[in-house]
């Protein structure tokens, strides 16, 4: 039986069997307190045995980490639990050394386990972390289904940079180190240069015409070289795409979308938000029933940029018409408007090519999120639908329209008015847990010099 249905079903009297690792061990001479997890949830079980068993002595030498089979009845427990387990037999399973990395009594830093992520799920903190990563998961599947969106999983070699900012990684056959000066990809593995997808966002596009409403979510890769607590080289993206939506109706379903994930996590993670609110971010379940009913502000790029420019502030990062906007101006709009930020039609000149250009020639249809305490958590935009003025804005920035005349085609097939998003996973699982190295929310960080296991 697995120790979620245990705590649900269970009574006292009850006879179970149970499959799980010691967490810790308290040993007497006559008896003794095995602090028990399998994994299922975040509440661990107290077995209690003494030389009734069989194996008495050899159960009494068994170390943290040891995986055990343990039967035995439900009793009333006489401590901070309202059951444990009197055992009638203890079997040894899988043993393990006194050199165990994991010990109940140390205190084992964010860092130290990254160096042996391997064995990291076991502790408190990121079994609770993992956990809450597949049941976001799940939440982010089971709203996009419910839409009736189509799941698309897009390529992850692919000849195109959606992005433009060539920060990918090279997929090749070719020994690079021997090739002298241009390589040329028509000999290698795909007669062309390939890369690493940075975003499945373009490859969605051409379901959305099809199927209307699609999404992905899966893994994106980007070979930037930065070593700050939000960025790494591997990292998971969704990415919804919907025809026949302008730029209002993509707020729609990112504001809907958000506070279904966040309002499902709380309902069906709540023993780990209860773990993250005392131990990791103190306020943070109250941060996210917050933003639950929360009504997300809609405000133009210019009005921020006058907002702040007025604002009493001596910032680090002056704010300018035109120009990107920093984490301090971030934070500030948040706050300034109490509750999640929706900032539109940002300058045409710092945004990707195939957004639709607003009609005052200087602006696209651009949105990103900002949400108190995170700062930006998705942006998205309405997509040019126009085959003429998508030509000339890849033209004016000196792409190759030919290398992306699949991609333009969708525009004079049955093109229509089209919008979609993007939302870092990991990005939202540190709003949803209060841990704030993205490190310490993916199973395996991809870094800079850093892809062991």
């Amino acid at each position: 039986m697995d120790l979620k249905d245990l705590f649900k079903i269970v009574k006292i009297g009850e006879d179970i069997t149970i499959e799980g690792w010691i967490r810790n061990h308290r040993k007497q001479k006559e008896f003794g307190f095995i602090d028990f997890s399998d994994g299922t949830t975040q509440e661990h079980l107290q077995v209690v045995y003494d030389t009734s068993l069989a194996n008495f002595e050899e159960v009494n030498k068994l170390l943290v980490g040891c995986a055990i089979k343990v039967n035995g009845v439900i009793v009333e427990s006489q401590g901070t639990q309202d059951i444990e387990l009197k055992a009638k037999e203890i079997e040894l399973l899988g043993d393990c050394p006194a050199d165990y990395p994991i010990q109940p009594k140390a205190r084992h830093t964010k860092e130290y386990l990254r160096e042996i992520a391997y064995l990291r799920p076991r502790t408190n903190l990121f079994q609770a972390v993992f956990r809450v990563r597949s049941v976001a998961a799940y939440a982010i599947h089971k709203y996009f289904q419910e839409k009736n969106f189509v799941y698309f999983h897009a390529p992850l070699i692919t000849s195109s940079d959606c992005e433009g900012a060539g920060e990918m990684f090279q997929v090749t056959t070719l020994d690079l180190e021997r090739v002298n000066g241009k390589p040329d990809y028509t000999k290698d593995f795909f007669g062309k240069a390939a890369n690493l997808t940075v975003s499945g966002q373009l490859e969605a596009e051409t379901f959305a015409l099809a199927y209307k409403k699609t999404y992905t979510f899966g893994p994106t890769f980007r070979a930037e070289n930065s070593n700050t607590k939000t960025h790494a080289n591997e990292f998971w993206m969704i990415e919804p795409e919907m025809a026949f939506t302008d730029l209002e109706g993509d707020m729609n379903v990112m504001e809907e979308m958000l506070k279904y994930v966040v309002n499902y996590v709380l309902e069906n993670s709540s023993l780990e938000i209860a773990f993250f609110d005392k131990f990791v971010e103190p306020g943070l379940k109250e941060k996210l029933e917050t933003l639950v009913k929360s009504k997300f502000i809609r405000i133009g790029h210019e009005e921020v940029i006058k907002i702040l420019k007025e604002a009493d502030v001596k910032w680090e990062f002056e704010p300018e018409y035109g120009e990107d906007i920093a984490k301090e101006h971030e934070k500030y709009i948040t706050e300034y408007f109490n509750g999640p930020v929706f900032i539109k039609n940002w300058p045409k000149d710092i945004k990707a090519f195939y957004m639709k250009q607003n009609a005052d020639g200087k602006t696209v249809a651009a949105v990103d999120l900002e949400v108190p305490g995170a700062g930006e958590l998705m942006g998205g935009s309405q997509r040019e639908e126009n085959y003429d003025k998508l030509v000339a804005r890849m033209q004016e920035l000196g792409m190759e329209p030919k290398d992306l005349e699949w991609y333009l085609n969708l525009r004079k097939f049955g093109g229509c008015v089209h919008s979609g998003f993007g939302m870092g996973f990991e990005r939202l699982l540190i709003y949803l847990t209060g841990v704030e190295n993205i490190r310490d929310v993916i199973p395996y960080p991809r870094t800079p010099g850093n892809c062991d296991f």
